[in-house]
């Protein structure tokens, strides 16, 4: 006889009543008491006496089938704790334990609690192993790593840096008497400690947020966001205004988004400019810092991950005196350091080069910069159409978003001058078919575009990387091909060591799809061909697309396979 489990039983309460461990009634009164600050339903049962911590651990252990670890004899310096949020740590009584490759050992009292396998699967994107430990050691392990990280949270506020803002022309008429407010010394040094190492550990994006019971700031590393701190809640103001104060934003409007930029001195040689967005949410202002460096414009083609034919043809056509070039992507996808990269081989003494962004990301001393503002009218098109009465060699495009901007860049490339700039398109093919969508003629098209790149960014595995075995089948659904498949080459996946922090990757590489427009090519889009049609025929030329690119760099040990499956379309 089949007994009818209450709805709110999880796993192990059914489990409990169906063993005679538990009466049904008493059972659910347990789960009703339930509080996930005392450890949830197995912190209820211990604290109702009918079973110890040890017990609830063997039952569950031997009932799921998961293993039994004492984590006494566990040591905390071997801890994967940075792999799981803190939130979800403290939310759900979950530790981290081992991380190999893709896996994460995660302790756990009760190994039946979904919600947070679910939400643990979900911020670490890694296959989660429970592994079953007693409850009440748990917690104490969980209180000496909370007690740690206040204690580092509180040496990051007290700690001295030596850190100088450029902050000369921040409007003092904005304070509104806040002060106090902006002014608070371990604010201002918390702050300046959370910049200096967004910048060390080569984060993009720093995210402060503000929610309803905490507030956390992440940081944005080779494209994957990770929490680094939950300080006080009390002073999420505080970090607000002494932000908007520095980006020259207004602290009394929290009502509306602002955009802003500040700048962090680190030497008389090096400063990084940030850029300020500033959102309402329902619990407070969440700010996103994007980290602009200008050393990521110098790195040279090199460092950026073309292979050597891409890069052979993306320099001649950049040398050429006439012509469109096209970068395209998603956001996020490196677009602009391919552009600047591109900008500062071509900034010479003898080049007048100009540029209209929304805003300008990268600061290149030689090269005129413009933001475009559609408030008073400096539309991109409007600023393309002044370039041309200034005498330019070499023009830049922050992105083509209409048809009007479309013909001025094309009228710009056939009356002798360079124009580089960038769509949203998914691949090189789908570049050409959506100018034609927009409205350009097909004939401007065919004699103006001479080369097109789309590019993604991948993360490069660390120099932990392990071999890996994969099945035949799998690589060839992946893309390889009989021949690719000859035993030369040896695939990695991500190991985990503390310079990656357990990631497995360090740092990013760019996959290309460079494409330049051939006679061919031209005559499919003056006949009206389809990115299907262009598609085939680059192939037939041997423009690798963005797919094939990717399973280049897992031959060569650069990124892994689930890296490529992941940011590639086939």
């Amino acid at each position: 006889m089949t007994v009818a489990m209450p709805p709110l039983l999880g796993g192990l309460g059914r489990a409990l009543v169906q063993q005679g461990r538990l009466q049904e009634t008493e059972a659910e009164r347990i789960a009703a008491d339930a509080k996930p600050e005392t450890g949830g339903f197995v912190g209820q049962l211990i604290a109702s006496g009918r079973m110890g911590s040890r017990d609830i651990a063997v039952f569950a252990a031997q009932t799921f089938g998961y293993p039994l670890l004492d984590l006494n004899a566990f040591s905390s310096d071997h801890l994967a704790k940075e792999a799981i949020d803190r939130r979800v740590m403290q939310n759900h009584q979950t530790l981290a334990l081992i991380r190999r490759g893709n896996r994460l050992s995660v302790a756990m009292a009760d190994p039946t609690n979904l919600r947070a396998l679910d939400e643990i699967r979900f911020q670490t994107g890694m296959i989660v192993d429970p592994v079953v430990v007693e409850a009440d050691k748990l917690l104490a392990r969980l209180a000496k790593v909370t007690e740690k990280a206040d204690e580092a949270l509180q040496n990051l506020i007290e700690d001295d840096l030596q850190f100088e803002f450029d902050e000369e022309n921040a409007d003092e008429a904005e304070l509104d008497g806040s002060t106090s407010e902006v002014d608070d010394a371990p604010v201002v040094k918390f702050i300046q400690k959370i910049l200096h190492d967004a910048i060390a550990e080569g984060a993009s994006d720093i995210h402060f947020e503000p929610y309803e019971k905490y507030y956390r700031i992440r940081f944005r590393v080779d494209g994957v966001l990770r929490e680094i701190a939950q300080p006080p809640l009390v002073i999420k103001e505080k970090i607000a205004s002494r932000i908007k104060v520095i980006s020259r934003l207004n602290i009394a409007e929290k009502r509306v988004p602002q955009d802003g930029r500040m700048k962090l001195v680190l030497s008389k040689g090096r400063a990084i400019d940030f850029r300020v967005s500033s959102l309402p949410t329902l619990h407070g202002e969440k700010i996103v810092l994007r980290i602009l460096d200008p050393s990521s414009a110098t790195l040279g083609i090199d460092a950026l991950g073309y292979e050597p034919d891409q890069r052979e043809a993306l320099l001649d056509a950049i040398q050429r005196p006439y012509g469109m070039i096209l970068v395209t992507g998603p956001t996020g996808s490196g677009k602009t350091v391919s552009l600047y990269t591109c900008l500062n081989i071509l900034n010479q003494p003898g080049t007048n080069i100009s540029t209209a962004e929304d805003p300008a990301e990268i600061n290149l001393a030689g090269i005129n910069q413009v933001n475009v503002d559609d408030k008073v009218g400096l539309t991109f098109a409007a600023a393309l159409k002044s370039f041309l009465r200034q005498d330019p060699d070499i023009i830049m495009v922050g992105e083509i978003r209409d048809l009007e901007t479309a013909e001025t860049a094309i009228k710009a490339a056939q009356t002798g001058h360079l124009v580089l700039s960038t769509l949203h398109t998914n691949d090189a093919p789908q570049t050409l078919t959506r100018l034609m969508n927009m409205g350009v003629p097909t004939f401007n098209i065919a004699s103006s575009i001479m080369l097109i790149t789309a590019q993604r960014l991948a993360r490069r595995l660390c120099a932990c990387k392990v071999p890996m075995d994969v099945p035949r089948e799998t690589l060839l659904n992946a893309g390889f091909s009989e021949d690719d498949l000859d035993g030369s080459w040896q695939l990695f996946g991500p190991g985990g060591c503390e310079r990656c922090k357990g990631s497995g990757y360090k740092g990013r590489v760019g996959i290309y799809q460079v494409m330049p427009v051939s006679e061919s090519i031209q005559r499919i889009i003056m006949s009206n061909g389809t990115s299907l049609d262009i598609a085939a025929q680059a192939l037939a030329e041997g423009v690798r697309d963005l797919r094939r690119s990717g399973l280049l760099k897992v031959r060569q040990g650069v990124t892994s396979l689930d890296e490529v499956l992941a940011t590639t379309n086939e």
